[in-house]
């Protein structure tokens, strides 16, 4: 009985796989699905008629279509053996005897007696196995990082280590399907019916990604600030996807190699969150307040000050403040010459501007809080010989 199954289940299995296939992408696929198997379209509006067909057996002849934005991996028993990166329909063509059909004009009688005996050896079953994988060449959406703690890199602005805790996504896209499949994707994956997604919760190869995504975190943080093209810069990578794509990118490539080994790419990146620690915190504010003194505007806000000073000193010392005042005026050209620093003044200015200049540095470290007001202010009179 056992030799009479096997036999009929030969016959029976070869007589169905003599049919051609159209094959295509299968249905209600995630839009981040990256790797999946190419399914044969068993019926079509009633008319199809190949039911019994092996699942892992393509017959000489098979359509195959390639949509946009994917590429098509063939495999014989276990290894690549070809890919097709243009989308277009194609047929398939195999020496393998288990792909020889009547349909095909590989002769009626031969490819029957051949497969059957075949089959017979493996107990009804195709002796090889022949399938052809899809593998999106799109930018591949919604591959999230996040960190549960800060984590610390060497700022190349603030010229010290600062730490964050941060969250956000990047587009992933396969550059080299072929490294793909052959150094990463798991067996279970290389299967019918499997769908490699790199947002699965349940897909071990992806976590493994987010892993390695997080460890490169500081890496590219460090790398994106002390890149002098970015600025040095840190609060800029929000509005820059590319740029810090490349920088994590570039810092992902060092540490596990995914372009080399992997064939897969950060293409951009979106930062949803940065939340300094304090001492971060602290050293921003700091710089946002040189930032606010620097240029015109600081120069506005000492000429402010010293404008000020001069009033106070009128108003608190009588005759004697104003007499100091007047010395200041005359020192400095007057006020009038505080609120045009630019004016080309006589050769007696370099004295005000020395004035000024110390004035300037006095305020800066007074709101940098390196000096406190009754030492700021006995600077200010030293300067405007009060």
């Amino acid at each position: 009985m056992g030799l009479v199954q096997a036999v009929a289940g030969a016959v029976g299995g070869m007589l169905a796989d003599q049919w051609k296939d159209f094959y295509t992408v299968p249905a209600g696929l995630p839009a981040t699905a990256a790797l999946f198997a190419a399914v044969p379209q068993g019926t079509n509006a009633g008319r199809g008629a190949n039911t019994k067909g092996s699942s892992n057996i393509i017959t000489n002849g098979s359509k195959i279509v390639v949509p946009e934005g994917y590429g098509l991996l063939l495999m014989q028993d276990g290894a690549v053996t070809a890919f097709v990166a243009e989308p277009g329909g194609y047929e398939w063509r195999s020496d393998d005897v288990n792909s020889k059909s009547i349909f095909a004009g590989d002769g009626i009688v031969s490819p029957l007696i051949k497969q059957s005996w075949e089959r017979f050896k493996f107990g009804g079953q195709p002796g090889g196995q022949q399938l052809a994988f899809f593998v999106s060449l799109k930018e591949l959406p919604d591959n999230r990082f996040g960190t549960q703690s800060e984590i610390y890199w060497d700022d190349g602005f603030l010229n010290t280590q600062v730490g964050a805790v941060t969250r956000g996504s990047y587009t992933l896209k396969i550059i080299d399907p072929i490294l793909f499949v052959k150094n990463f994707v798991p067996a279970k994956y290389l299967q019918p019916g499997q769908v490699f997604d790199f947002t699965d919760i349940d897909n071990a190869a992806a976590s493994q990604l987010f892993n390695e995504v997080v460890g490169s975190l500081a890496p590219a943080f460090s790398l994106y600030s002390n890149d002098p093209a970015k600025g040095n810069r840190i609060t800029k990578l929000q509005q820059d996807s590319v740029g810090f794509a490349k920088s994590l990118s570039d810092a992902v490539e060092n540490a596990y190699q995914w372009k080399t080994d992997r064939g897969l790419l950060i293409v951009k990146t979106a930062i949803v969150s940065i939340e300094y620690d304090a001492n971060t915190k602290e050293l921003l504010k700091t710089v946002q307040r040189a930032d606010a003194l620097s240029g015109s505007r600081g120069n506005s806000n000492l000429q402010a000050s010293v404008a000020a000073g001069m009033q106070a000193a009128g108003e608190n010392s009588g005759a004697a403040g104003l007499v100091g005042l007047g010395m200041a005026g005359g020192m400095m050209g007057g006020i009038g010459s505080l609120q045009q620093p630019a004016t080309p003044a006589a050769p007696a200015a370099a004295a005000a501007d020395d004035a000024i200049a110390k004035l300037k540095k006095a305020k800066e470290m007074l709101d940098l809080g390196l000096i406190t007001q009754a030492d700021y202010d006995a600077a200010k009179a030293k300067a405007l010989g009060l």
